[in-house]
């Protein structure tokens, strides 16, 4: 059966579950980067501060954007973080304030999500979804790109 969009219902079923499951990490790894430009001291202070406002207002823009592809799908985006710190992997951060540790987060943070991404982008291909595809393919690209600028920041390879 085809739904609104000409999918199948089923596939498109199990993307907006994944789907969800993305809104959840991105909303805690959403929190935590405010945490962490709120808290962020010492010397990197205003380099790092301003970092993190950028990575938060992103994120707050793909929130918004995988809870509209869920509603497009046909289904509906949960909302409610005690249901997000459920099922996300990316797990709450205690108060932090040294920066570095911060940056290692994130780190983590992306390497959950890009992996995420990368399997929902596996199955929107499978199901010709190529609103869903193109998402996760615009969002891979640019947080590889980060990773390796907060990895170089860290001096890890």
């Amino acid at each position: 059966m085809k739904n609104q969009i000409g999918l199948d219902e089923a596939k498109c079923k199990k993307l907006a579950n994944l789907l969800n499951d993305l809104l959840a990490n991105y909303s805690i790894f959403y929190q935590n980067t405010r945490g962490y430009h709120w808290n962020i001291k010492g010397e990197k202070f205003f380099e790092l501060h301003l970092k993190f406002e950028e990575l938060y207002n992103d994120l707050l823009i793909k929130i918004d954007e995988v809870a509209e592809r869920i509603l497009t799908l046909g289904y509906t985006p949960h909302h409610n973080y005690s249901d997000y710190r459920k099922v996300s992997s990316v797990k709450e951060s205690s108060q932090v304030s040294d920066g570095m540790k911060g940056v290692a987060e994130v780190l983590d943070s992306f390497k959950t999500i890009i992996t995420l991404q990368r399997a929902i982008l596996s199955l929107s291909a499978d199901a010709g979804d190529e609103g869903t595809n193109a998402l996760m393919s615009d969002y891979i690209r640019a947080q590889e790109k980060l990773v390796w600028m907060y990895s170089s920041f860290l001096n890890r390879k």
